[in-house]
């Protein structure tokens, strides 16, 4: 038996939280039911991991920087998941906003559902009244929640929102912890070797004063690197400062961004990345449309917005004519040149089969655990050439004051 805490609602919508015992997530919802309540969200004590009743979903603490008040992609799935149980449950949609107004954490979203449910206590549909705060509800996201409403399988496609945006987070959150450590070692390398050139060197060049040059060349050039960064400092942080400016504003100009994203998508290690990252991408946001009913055209249309990479956008105009035109998918995927002959056989056989949604899906678990495996590889070579960069810096500065100090041996007295 292991212990979990849970939260839960009963009929009028009063919450309520607690431990108990039960042998699994299973269980302890059978337990709630038995006791009169609607599971919400479940997790084994200690773990931060858990399901929610009907739907696989991450619970736990609620995200430590809850007092932004920017409404973040994980507030939007752990809602989703949240009222996906709820409606799987059998209540009306009204009373779980209503539910959901109660439990939600942020101010902002929270103001948001009550807007929500207000709309939907007024007639208006789900999707229209979501449609409204397209800053916490994307247009993929409407237009999903649309599909669902008008086939009547709003829960299910709740359910497909909600593992949707877990599996995006999951692969989001994997790449940041992967990059913290060699974020963190560059960061203490650079203030390590500021420090050196700002406040060591400058102690070493009053002794070398009357050294003349019989100073080694290198410790000529570090104290002059020395010198230039303590007198001209605020001249070198203003010029990163404009062209760090200058490129940003450059990159937020369509052309500057479709350059920008050519130029990534060109590098060894980078460009593979990116386009494995885009793939994965387009094959859930698209496998997730087309499951839930969403016509393949209007799931195309909704596809290029999601797309980060604009060069990749960009041929989704082509791939959306072709298609309207009557060709396969599959076709005008393989003619771009940008999908991996492997998955454009996979849609293939998808569309030959009829299980296109469930191949688009599996191309991109695929390309997924593809990227996990590339930013994982990049990560294991990175750390110690990171490390062998910083080490053949200090050592130069290091070797440098020890020749000016051995050739002040040579020096007539």
């Amino acid at each position: 038996m292991s212990l979990y805490s849970y939260k839960a609602t009963d009929i009028s919508g009063k919450i309520a939280k607690g431990t108990l015992e039960a042998p699994d997530e299973k269980g302890a919802a059978d337990r709630l039911h038995d006791m009169g309540y609607i599971p919400i969200r479940i997790s084994q004590t200690g773990k931060g991991r858990g399901k929610l009743a009907g739907s696989a979903t991450k619970s736990g603490d609620p995200d430590i920087l809850s007092f932004f008040t920017r409404v973040s992609t994980k507030d939007v799935m752990l809602f989703t998941q949240d009222l996906s149980a709820l409606l799987e449950a059998g209540l009306p949609v009204d009373r779980a906003l209503s539910i959901l107004t109660n439990i939600t954490e942020k101010e902002k979203f929270r103001e948001i559902i009550r807007d929500v449910l207000k709309a939907v206590q007024g007639g208006s549909y789900l999707s229209d009244a979501m449609a409204k705060h397209p800053g916490a509800f994307s247009a993929f996201y409407v237009n999903m929640v649309r599909a669902g409403e008008a086939g009547g399988v709003l829960e299910a496609v709740l359910e497909r929102l909600g593992i949707f945006l877990e599996s995006s987070q999951d692969l989001r959150d994997y790449i940041k912890s992967a990059l913290v450590y060699p974020v963190f070692l560059v960061f203490v390398g650079g203030i390590s070797i500021i420090i050196l050139m700002t406040f060591v060197i400058p102690k070493f060049s009053i002794i070398f004063s009357d050294m003349g040059h019989a100073i080694p060349l290198s410790t000529r050039l570090l104290l002059g690197l020395s010198e230039g960064l303590r007198t001209f400092w605020w001249m070198i942080l203003a010029g990163l400062s404009l062209v760090y400016f200058l490129i940003w504003r450059y990159v937020k100009t369509p052309t500057g961004r479709f350059r920008m994203d050519s130029l990534k998508m060109r590098f060894p290690v980078s460009g593979n990345l990116v386009r494995k990252i885009e793939i994965a991408r387009f094959s859930r946001t698209l496998g997730t449309l087309i499951k839930s009913g969403v016509p393949i055209l209007e799931a195309l249309d909704l596809v290029k917005d999601i797309i980060s990479n604009r060069v990749i956008a960009g041929s989704m105009g082509e791939i959306y004519e072709r298609v309207k035109k009557g060709e396969r998918l599959s076709k005008p995927l393989g003619d771009i040149g940008i999908f991996p002959s492997l998955a454009v056989q996979m849609i293939t056989v998808g569309e030959e089969s009829g299980r296109l949604d469930e191949m688009l899906l599996r191309v991109a678990e695929n390309y997924e655990k593809t990227v996990r495996n590339i930013v994982k590889r990049f990560i294991s070579l990175l750390e110690p050439a990171m490390i062998l960069v910083m080490g053949l810096v200090v050592g130069f500065i290091v070797i440098s004051m020890l020749m000016a100090i051995f050739s002040m041996n040579e020096m007539p007295f």
